[in-house]
């Protein structure tokens, strides 16, 4: 089984970083193998609108550090996806990962009833953590993010999210988000 984590954060020891080592380690402790991009030390720019993913390639056109991640993607059993929430959505450098992830769709997406040039199967991790203590706030996220991927084939999506973590590392203390990580990285690698 193979797990592809990506950081979207810009602080290496952050708390979405925290949450996401938690998992991966968990993960690789039940099997899997795990690579793990770091987006913020990527150079890469997001999707230029050009369509070549939909006219002349089955993939990305643009040549950067992002070709390898969406690459890795493509062949992963599991997608972690790890942000802070800034301004109410995920970070500029996941943004631009997900923007890129339109060269999965086929050309005819809209009405193909398998629109994704992924193998369907695949799940999602949503890792997200914010300062702001109200689950409400910021609450629609994920939710937006699911139904993208579900395009993508992605199933049995899962949101891990920290509420009040605002200084570096506060969610090592928020046991109980601790522990659905380190759940679900072995509910997920678990043989189905």
């Amino acid at each position: 089984m193979k797990v592809v984590c990506l950081l979207g954060s810009p602080r290496p020891k952050g708390n979405t970083v925290y949450l996401a080592e938690r998992f991966c380690e968990t993960a690789q402790k039940a099997g899997a193998e795990i690579v793990t991009f770091s987006l913020n030390k990527l150079t890469y720019k997001g999707c230029q609108g050009c369509m070549t993913c939909k006219t002349k390639l089955d993939r990305c056109v643009l040549k950067d550090d992002l070709e390898q991640v969406l690459d890795a993607v493509r062949d992963a059993d599991i997608l972690v996806m790890a942000s802070p929430v800034y301004y109410g959505e995920v970070s500029s450098q996941m943004k631009g990962f997900i923007d890129r992830t339109f060269s999965y769709l086929k050309p005819d997406y809209t009405t193909n009833p398998e629109p994704s040039r992924l193998k369907p199967g695949k799940r999602l991790v949503f890792i997200l953590s914010q300062a702001q203590p109200d689950e409400k706030q910021f609450a629609d996220i994920f939710p937006r993010y699911d139904y993208f991927f579900k395009w993508y084939g992605f199933q049995d999506n899962r949101l891990i999210r920290a509420c009040g973590a605002m200084g570096p590392k506060d969610v090592a203390s928020m046991t109980a988000v601790v522990e659905q990580a380190e759940t679900t990285a072995r509910e997920l690698v678990q043989p189905r």
